[in-house]
């Protein structure tokens, strides 16, 4: 199957310039959990001088000067930094690299921020010109954000949507019916032609952004059967589950399959389904 007819249709290659206002710069922390590792975002408008960081990443120092030579060599400066979520692989750097960059940090999460100001629904962030909108989405983490850059007809997704393959429902924080929702907020961008492509937290960018979105509920719905059906078959305990409903997925990816299947379940108890 080549790359033109996967979900999504993502791009040959992570890293680099990825639209007019947006370049990655890819984290050196691969693992089947991170993919090709986590894309750290520099966006600026191309006339400024300013620039936004959003998820420096894990606290690996080489990989945060990096980020900080990327801008220097556009003539930028990084301004502000912002999270898309907490996970150590895209949180962890954040406080290293608001020192080297004199830069608050804005998260949901009050625990995360650097600085007087949080991030919310609806917010809209204007640096240099820039403009970003904050879009709730819930379900990965409880504390999940996307940021629309109107300019490009794109967003970025953290783990709400990857570059390749699916997320976690990362329960107990995670939960599924939350998830969906954002999935369909994210649908809903799209269908208007709002956003095209999504710049995701890990693997390539994806140029089919309204594919990519209806390929994840349509895993989403996939998966919930089997798991009800593996639960009718006598399979009850989340580990019993997975080994019925992953197995053609690496062993080592179960525990994180794990999480999702105990978010699936909880899904269907509250639905009335089990």
């Amino acid at each position: 199957m080549t790359a033109a007819i996967l979900p999504g249709a993502p791009q040959p290659s992570v890293g680099g310039p990825a639209t007019a206002r947006a370049v990655c710069v890819l984290a050196p922390n691969p693992s089947p959990m991170t993919l090709d590792g986590t894309n750290t975002w520099l966006v600026c408008e191309p006339d400024s001088d300013l620039a936004v960081a959003i998820d420096p990443g894990p606290r690996d120092e080489t990989h945060l000067r990096n980020v900080l030579a990327v801008a220097e060599s556009m003539g930028k400066r990084v301004a502000l930094t912002l999270l898309t979520h907490g996970h150590p692989d895209h949180a962890a750097g954040a406080a290293r690299f608001a020192e080297l960059t004199r830069s608050n940090v804005r998260a949901l999460d009050p625990a995360l921020r650097l600085g007087d100001e949080g991030l919310a629904a609806g917010d809209v962030i204007s640096t240099g010109g820039l403009e970003l909108r904050v879009v709730p989405t819930p379900g990965h983490t409880a504390d999940s954000l996307c940021f629309q850059l109107p300019a490009d007809r794109a967003v970025l997704t953290g783990d709400t949507v990857l570059g390749r393959g699916t997320t976690v429902v990362a329960h107990p924080d995670g939960r599924l019916g939350d998830y969906l929702d954002s999935l369909r907020r994210l649908r809903a961008l799209t269908a208007d032609g709002a956003v095209e492509t999504i710049l995701p937290g890990h693997g390539p960018v994806l140029s089919d952004a309204r594919g990519a979105v209806e390929y994840y509920l349509a895993h989403r719905a996939h998966r919930l059967a089997q798991v009800e059906t593996a639960v009718e078959q006598g399979h009850t305990t989340p580990a019993q589950v997975v080994a019925q409903v992953y197995a053609d997925v690496d062993r080592g990816l179960w525990p994180a399959a794990e999480l999702s299947v105990r978010a699936q379940l909880d899904y269907l108890r509250e639905h009335g389904l089990i």
